[in-house]
């Protein structure tokens, strides 16, 4: 996407010197726009931790990366495979949540374990953090094109007026290395002319939506107006949204989907009023070992001075302020989990369908064994 009006992906490896992994730090935005360079998979893991990249595509992206770092840096004797194990513990004690951080890193390690000399373990890691990457990038195109669908279905159901799409969190292009999964399908809808209009929760503690797909949007000046998490329903039961679309950090085999804090509300609002209720996904998200969201998933819990401080700009500066009586606790659960039956349906890069266990093995039939 672009910034500036000049393309940029999340993550990527620096031309000129191959041992640097520059980043969007979103921690600065909206107000700043500053790139990182990583240098280390320690580097990497803290930037996963503290949210210096977030997002379950992205996590993914900067996992391989960060293998790949960990490859360059390993010695070259028998503690090498040592040295990569402890680089994948690092990387998986990140952050709990998001599947796509263990998915690169298993395939990370399956990558270099076929590989026998220093150049082909190299050569291999590199060429598998690229392809995570790239194929992260491709998935969410493809989920794109598939959710526009939806969206122009619904343009011509309301005669060519206005859809109006709620989104919560942050599951735009930021959250990927590309074009995001649950913008994706705005995205092909704006490009193509038809009349969107894009309904951002602010998305407490952390305001991913507020700052970040606002942000966004307005890089690619996609019509939206942000609101409060509490506003929802009050528009739904109005009739001014025709849809909501989110993301997934991870997604039962059943159809169950864990995403940001407060998914499972709109969900529930939007049962309530008949709107329907899209998750937008790429393969890499779902995870095929497990049934029961609720029992399964591990919900993260992070530290209360998210929910007790806010960050923004204060006379040109970005300041952190107080909300909170100062000596009050407070709890920070960063995801929840909807069930699948108040999901409409899932969009996938190999398409939409129900979330039911037969209808996603009906799009991945090899994860039948």
């Amino acid at each position: 996407m672009k910034v500036n009006g000049k393309h940029f992906r999340t993550i990527w490896i620096e031309d000129n010197n191959k041992s640097i992994v520059r980043i969007i730090d979103q921690r600065f935005l909206p107000h700043r726009f500053v790139v990182a360079d990583l240098a280390s998979v320690g580097e990497v893991a803290v930037a996963i931790k503290d949210m210096h990249v977030r997002g379950a595509g992205l996590i993914g992206a900067a996992a391989g990366l960060g293998m790949y770092l960990a490859a360059l840096h390993a010695p070259w004797d028998e503690f090498f495979d040592q040295a990569m194990k402890h680089a994948a513990g690092l990387l998986l004690a990140a952050r709990p949540t998001a599947v796509n951080l263990a998915w690169a890193v298993k395939k990370q390690l399956e990558a270099l374990e076929a590989a026998s000399t220093k150049t082909e373990k190299l050569a291999v890691a590199y060429e598998t953090a690229c392809h995570i990457a790239d194929m992260d990038a491709a998935h969410c195109r493809q989920i794109g094109q598939h959710g526009l669908l939806l969206i122009e279905e619904m343009s011509r159901r309301k005669g060519g007026k206005t859809v109006n799409i709620l989104t919560h969190c942050n599951a735009g292009w930021l959250a990927f290395v590309d074009y995001g999964t649950a913008t994706a399908p705005i995205y092909a809808a704006y490009e193509k002319g038809i009349d969107v209009h894009v309904w951002v929760d602010e998305t407490r503690p952390r305001n991913q939506g507020a700052s970040l797909t606002a942000w966004e949007l307005a890089q690619q000046k996609v019509p939206h107006t942000i609101i409060t998490d509490n506003a929802g329903g009050h528009l739904m039961q109005h009739g001014l949204v025709d849809m909501v679309i989110v993301g997934s950090d991870r997604t039962t085999r059943t159809g169950d989907v864990a995403n940001k804090i407060g998914t499972y509300l709109k969900a529930l609002a939007a049962n309530d009023n008949g709107v329907p209720f899209f998750v937008a996904l790429p393969s890499s998200t779902i995870d095929w070992e497990i049934e029961d969201g609720l029992a399964q998933i591990p919900i993260e819990e992070r530290g209360a001075e998210e929910v007790k401080y806010m960050e923004g700009l204060c006379n040109g500066e970005i300041c952190k302020v107080l909300l909170t009586p100062e000596e009050s606790p407070a709890a920070n659960y960063a995801f929840d989990v909807t069930p699948a039956r108040l999901v409409t349906g899932l969009i996938t890069e190999r398409g939409i369908c129900k979330p039911q266990k037969e209808e996603l093995l009906r799009l991945f039939p090899e994860r039948k064994r």
